[in-house]
């Protein structure tokens, strides 16, 4: 069973919440990010990349960046720019893009729930990505980003929120980049009741989106415990911040690659060589979104082509059967050279928010091939989180962004 718990919320002041919240701070390049908080000094991107308010001379991990977090985090919550509610609430959020909108509950999970794989992984985290915000968390003695938390979705969770929407909200605001952004408190003790006893009766909860804040804040909550043997289990430290999403709501992207060279081929050999593992089909110079599982499109010298898996490379493994997986086994690897992803910089990689016309400009300017993937599905996810896996590199891309700055859970 899993605890999902209300929690007493910071949250920005109703007439500055659309200054306040911002993107993920891990969108942005240091570069970026200064732009960003030059262009909007409410944004909370200057808490989550304190950086920004030091010159090049100070390094990102810098500990006066983080204590420098920390300042203006306090100092907010002093000048009122944030306020705290009285009283352990479950919130609505909803993000609405392209007309089409996702309403998730935030709340606090356990730390617990996650070292006993009731919340469940399918993504390697690297150790010095969560030294950051470890670092961040346990000095601002706050949880400022939420986790993207998935599960499966149930009638009398969908009926609690469908209730509490007919309700005005607390904000609603459209974001710079067309995203609205709703959001709704549940405070009644009986509708409060109601979620967390809903959510004591799911078995599993899945990562979606945030492995490496999830388990940073994991981290920090049992640094906080080894600090305090006498710990009971209910302190703020037990549990973090998340948005929980129901599976019938959810849409991943495509996430496409795009690579350097033909490792050495010339363009007839390279496609005689798809051909051993794709049935190739050549279209021509209008773009190729791939249309269901093991379809891929491909862009060569201004030519686009349909990639289908042949039956010979497919089977039902839940990571070995992705699409991801068989383009990097039979394609990237062996044909061009591709051994690992993650550190070859002949290969990168493009979300699919940028659409296809984003591999085209990339295959004329700094690329020789590009491929639209097919998006991995919410079910083949569980999958492989289920089977206890773990998904390739880049096989998931989610939008719309949820927005750090709007709810603040607070470890002491």
């Amino acid at each position: 069973m899993a605890v999902v718990k209300p929690f007493r919320c910071i949250r920005p002041d109703v007439k500055v919440a659309d200054r306040v919240a911002a993107l993920p701070y891990d969108v942005y390049n240091r570069k970026e990010a200064c732009v960003e908080v030059a262009r909007e000094p409410l944004s909370f991107l200057k808490i989550d990349r304190a950086e920004t308010q030091f010159d090049d001379s100070v390094d990102t991990y810098d500990e006066r960046v983080y204590q420098k977090a920390k300042e203006l985090l306090d100092g907010m919550i002093a000048d009122g720019t944030f306020v705290t509610d009285d009283s352990e609430c479950y919130y609505i959020y909803e993000l609405t893009m392209n007309g089409r909108a996702q309403t998730g509950i935030v709340a606090c999970a356990s730390i617990d729930d996650y070292q006993n794989n009731v919340i469940k992984k399918h993504e390697k985290t690297r150790a010095d990505k969560e030294a950051d915000r470890i670092h961040h968390v346990d000095t601002c003695d706050a949880q400022t980003g939420p986790i993207f938390l998935a599960y499966r979705s149930r009638q009398v969770i969908n009926d609690t929120v469908d209730k509490a929407k007919k309700e005005a909200p607390l904000y609603d605001f459209t974001a710079p980049d067309g995203v609205r952004h709703t959001v709704w408190r549940i405070a009644d003790e009986k509708e409060v009741d109601t979620l967390k006893k809903a959510f004591a009766e799911i078995d599993s909860i899945y990562i979606a989106d945030g492995h490496h804040r999830a388990a940073s804040a994991v981290r920090v909550g049992l640094m906080r415990r080894e600090a305090n043997p006498g710990y009971t289990g209910d302190e703020e430290f037990n549990f973090f911040l998340s948005v929980l999403f129901p599976d019938d709501q959810l849409m991943i992207m495509d996430y496409n690659r795009v690579v350097k060279d033909l490792n050495g081929h010339s363009t007839e050999e390279f496609l005689k060589l798809v051909e051993e593992s794709y049935e190739v089909e050549k279209l021509g110079a209008e773009a190729y979104k791939p249309v269901k599982v093991h379809e891929a499109g491909m862009y060569l010298e201004g030519t686009w082509y349909k990639l289908t898996a042949k039956p010979s490379i497919c089977n039902d493994d839940p990571v070995e059967g992705l699409d991801v997986s068989l383009l990097q086994k039979y394609l990237l690897t062996p044909v061009l050279g591709i051994g690992d992803p993650k550190t070859d910089k002949r290969i990168d990689f493009v979300g699919g928010i940028r659409g296809l016309s984003e591999l085209e400009r990339r295959t004329r300017e700094d690329m020789k091939v590009a491929f639209a993937m097919y998006p991995t599905s919410i079910a083949q996810l569980f999958d492989v989180a289920d089977a206890n896996l773990l998904m390739p590199p880049k096989s998931t891309w989610f939008e719309p962004k949820l927005r750090s700055g709007l709810f603040i859970h607070k470890l002491s």
